[in-house]
């Protein structure tokens, strides 16, 4: 079969719109099965200096989602942070739920550690919440504001292991104390762990 310039020129065009279309389909789909934990220190978006920004139900956070509640992001300066400029009280107007959802392995062990302290600024002296896997209570935890300062805020560090069962994960950050003083979370890290890994 003989084929005019016109048709070869057509098809050359043709294949080569397809090919570009193809592209970005194909890197969004690689994106989605790369996907991995991120932003773990509250850096995006940015608040305002020296202030916060309340985020409520269905509002997201870079990579977080709040599923519950409202939380307030602190910008930087408001008080000491653990990791960059910026960290996240659990509690806004009221008691908060965030969470992230990322690739895991399934059958992997994972680690996650993070830096908890509290608002020091009022409310009861003692800061309460839960972490969860998939909606699962995985670690609940409490810090006590007595004597801390936004200068001061006494960050300590807590850490747990999780196997993943499917191949994503939902790492989850609740408060369980009502009102606007919450416990703080900043520096948070998901990563695989190794045989030495407890």
């Amino acid at each position: 079969m003989h084929l005019s310039r016109t048709h070869v020129a057509a098809i050359a065009l043709l294949a080569a719109v397809t090919t570009t279309l193809a592209v970005p389909a194909q890197a969004a789909g690689g994106h989605r099965a790369l996907s991995r934990f991120d932003d773990g220190s509250f850096e995006s978006p940015k608040a305002p200096a020296n202030a916060f920004t309340e985020f409520n139900t269905g509002q997201v956070i870079g990579p977080w989602k709040v599923v519950g509640g409202s939380v307030d992001l602190t910008g930087a300066g408001f008080w000491q942070v653990a990791e960059g400029d910026q960290s996240l009280d659990l509690n806004g107007a009221t008691s908060g739920t965030i969470t992230q959802a990322f690739t895991t392995t399934p059958g992997t062990t994972y680690s996650v550690t993070y830096a908890l302290a509290g608002n020091p600024a009022g409310g009861t002296v003692l800061r309460t919440g839960r972490v969860t896997i998939d909606g699962q209570s995985f670690q609940d935890f409490t810090f006590d504001v007595t004597g801390k300062t936004r200068a001061a805020m006494g960050y300590v560090g807590r850490q747990f292991t999780f196997v993943a069962q499917n191949s994503s994960t939902t790492l989850g950050f609740a408060s369980t104390v009502a009102g606007p003083y919450g416990p703080v979370i900043d520096n948070v890290q998901v990563t695989e762990c190794k045989p030495c890994c407890g």
